[in-house]
């Protein structure tokens, strides 16, 4: 029976082979999980070979094959972390990633800024519901409304809201083009990560492209129909001054830009992420 340091070699070898990109850290998270452990616990107790058993030895080997098909972590360990949250994921639902994190700080600041002793925000598109539930979390004071069109996400939605929305959060199963009527002129921020992929790009990692849900990827032929939707909801539901956050491709931003700008928005600011990327449009209602 190997102990910890060989079932952990092992695991780092077969994720390599598989081209993980980060093999180390995705061997030490896979173990983690099926033992109960945390990384730092996991690489401690490898360095002083500590024994491990044939069931946890079996858990191990069978994440690590399925991590090695490129399955998302995230799905085997039914987790992602988000900022201070830790939200379920699994199939149907589009994991949200570190790019996002940065993105929902201008809807935070923003809503944070806003001089109301219950600021109202809207997040267009949920999915995981992790930017509803970041300006929430981290604007306590705020109200925010979800809102999912798809069945298969907004059940992971629904999970992650009843642990993290402490009565705050509003989720809302409609279309983001023609949601929430009854908010026109009263939202202080949108914040929406829409789909942006055109239908004919073919995302370059396995794990977007074999096991992200198409709705949460594609739109349209120049990835950008739910943009446009978006800028439109946001147009009427926006309170003078209000702000919109956009999250997008990194060749995305001055398309965008147009849009925004010729919808009527004024202050329309692109941001780049911590690689130099354009990610983020930023506009004024």
């Amino acid at each position: 029976m190997p102990d910890l340091a060989a079932l952990r070699e092992h695991a780092i070898r077969v994720l390599g082979d598989a081209a993980v990109p980060t093999p180390e850290a995705d061997a030490d998270l896979l173990i983690g999980h099926a033992l109960g452990m945390s990384r730092g616990q996991v690489q401690a107790k490898a360095l002083v070979g500590s024994p491990v058993d044939a069931e946890q030895v079996l858990l191990v080997t069978e994440y690590v094959e399925r991590r090695a098909t490129r399955e998302p972590a995230q799905h085997i360990t039914g987790l992602a972390p988000f900022r201070t949250l830790e939200l379920a994921v699994g199939p149907g639902v589009f994991v949200p990633r570190p790019e996002t994190e940065l993105v929902v700080q201008f809807a935070i600041d923003a809503l944070a800024a806003v001089a109301s002793p219950q600021p109202l925000a809207v997040d267009l598109g949920s999915g995981s519901g992790a930017m509803a539930l970041a300006m929430a979390v981290e604007v306590p004071h705020a109200h925010v409304v979800a809102v999912e069109n798809s069945p298969q996400a907004f059940t992971w939605t629904t999970r992650n809201v009843r642990r993290y929305g402490d009565g705050r959060v509003r989720l809302v199963f409609a279309d983001l083009a023609d949601a929430l009527p009854d908010l026109d002129g009263t939202v202080d921020v949108v914040a929406s990560n829409p789909p942006y992929i055109p239908v004919g790009a073919v995302p370059r990692d396995p794990e977007v492209r074999l096991f992200d849900p198409e709705h949460a990827l594609y739109g349209g032929v120049d990835g950008l129909d739910a943009v446009r939707a978006v800028t439109a909801t946001a147009l009427r539901l926006l309170r003078p001054g209000g702000t919109l956050v956009i999250e997008h491709g990194e060749l995305q931003a001055e398309a965008i830009a147009t849009i925004v700008r010729d919808a009527g928005f004024t202050a329309v600011a692109s941001h780049r992420d911590l690689l130099g990327r354009d990610r983020a449009t930023t506009a004024t209602r």
